[in-house]
């Protein structure tokens, strides 16, 4: 076993024999991190498959490098490594490049770590004895999600969850920058469906449509569900996950049943619960409340779930196109809730310091009611509907509804 993981720094650590690049754009993400490095604690990066957590990883070595001897950094994958000991990394680590890890600074990158059994014990256990090393962990899955993982590592550990790329971030990886939104808009709404093509991930920015399919589909849906969430929970079907998968991914945003679902899957309502946090966890969907200014009562109503991918061949039939956008805005302004009251519904309640803020999404056709409902019901003077180009105000009497594109919502900034 030794042999191997030898190899693998060896092979893996590129920077001790010389010149080392990474290919790197910004991301709104990595200086959040930066702001950390200096800490004692372990940095924790957790995410969807393939969103970027390793090229972040390489982005901190390559700047590390202008402080720490490059042979003080180690990157290790436990991607191929379930049943070892940390120790013996680090063991193997120190003999190979004659360290005494007791002394100096030393940077180690651990990915993919919650595939290393154990791992929140083991790494706990390494954090306390070298005090003078820096521990950069990856995972995709929420790190966080066991009890177990909360207490061991409690006070030890920042958490940092990368999603897809941004439709800003994908700007950028594009090098667009528009500095007049309604100058541009017909390049920009170009853009969006090239980001919609993608689904957000760094390495098909600029792939067809077949290669998209095919990455998300076998790189990132059939890993994650068969392969990366039977080896962290105890699943027995993974072939019942995928089903309830692709009932969300083609029928995002509804509210589910759960007794309904599960007796149409075969299966229980305590699998078919438990299945649905794995997906969740595993940052496959996303799922969001019905709002209540009561805490307990909004965790007990009915719950809406929605993809965090969109497979590009959905988003071509022009039927699907409203699903798709209202789940792409969703997943860009990071919704928690939704809010629905019998017959009357507002797709989005983003919870502001200052107060409410209802959101509608509609494509082209401005519906009020749900707004007007909400607006009432909570004293909210204020609600916007995000377009899809479409741009205007509407006064109502006391309240005021802004009619606003998607483009200007999330790009006014630059």
């Amino acid at each position: 076993m030794e042999e191997k993981i030898l190899e693998a720094l060896e092979r893996n650590n590129k920077w001790w024999k010389g010149d080392f690049e990474v290919e790197f754009k910004p991301r709104d993400l990595y200086l959040q991190i930066k702001k950390f490095m200096h800490t004692r604690q372990i940095i924790a990066i957790t995410g969807l498959r393939r969103v970027g957590k390793t090229t972040i990883m390489f982005k901190l070595v390559k700047d590390t490098l202008q402080e720490l001897n490059k042979e003080n950094i180690v990157y290790f994958s436990f991607d191929e490594f379930r049943n070892i000991d940390l120790k013996l990394v680090l063991r193997a680590y120190a003999r190979l490049m004659s360290k005494n890890l007791l002394l100096n600074k030393y940077l180690f990158l651990l990915d993919e770590v919650q595939k290393l059994e154990n791992w929140e014990e083991q790494l706990k256990v390494m954090y306390d004895s070298y005090p003078n090393i820096k521990f950069v962990i990856s995972g995709s899955e929420s790190l966080f999600i066991r009890k177990k993982s909360r207490e061991s590592l409690a006070g030890r550990m920042y958490e940092f969850h990368i999603k897809p790329l941004s439709f800003r971030e994908f700007l950028l990886f594009k090098n667009k920058k528009f500095d007049n939104l309604q100058l541009y808009k017909e390049e920009i709404l170009r853009e969006f469906k090239g980001y919609i093509a993608c689904s957000g991930f760094p390495e098909i920015v600029n792939e067809g449509k077949e290669i998209v399919n095919k990455y998300i589909q076998e790189n990132v849906i059939e890993k994650i569900i068969y392969k990366d969430i039977p080896q962290i929970f105890p699943v027995k079907e993974p072939a019942i996950l995928e089903q309830a998968f692709k009932i969300i991914l083609l029928d995002p945003g509804e509210i589910i049943i759960i007794e309904e679902l599960a007796r149409d899957l075969g299966v229980s309502r305590q699998t078919l619960s438990a299945y649905l946090d794995y997906l969740e966890k595993a940052y496959l969907i996303k799922k969001i409340y019905n709002f209540s200014k009561n805490v307990r009562k909004t965790q007990k109503r009915a719950k809406k779930y929605y993809p965090t991918i969109i497979l590009p061949l959905l988003a071509e039939k022009s039927d699907f196109f409203g699903k798709v956008f209202e789940t792409f805005l969703v997943m860009q302004l990071e919704a928690e809730y939704f809010w629905r009251d019998g017959n009357v519904e507002v797709d989005i309640i983003k919870i502001t310091d200052e107060s409410l803020l209802p959101i509608e999404i509609k494509v082209s056709k401005v519906e009020l009611k749900g707004l007007k409902s909400f607006m009432k019901k909570f004293n909210i003077n204020k609600g916007l509907i995000i377009t899809y180009e479409k741009k205007t105000k509407i006064d109502l009497s006391d309240n005021v509804v802004e009619v606003i594109p998607f483009y200007e919502y999330l790009l006014k900034q630059d």
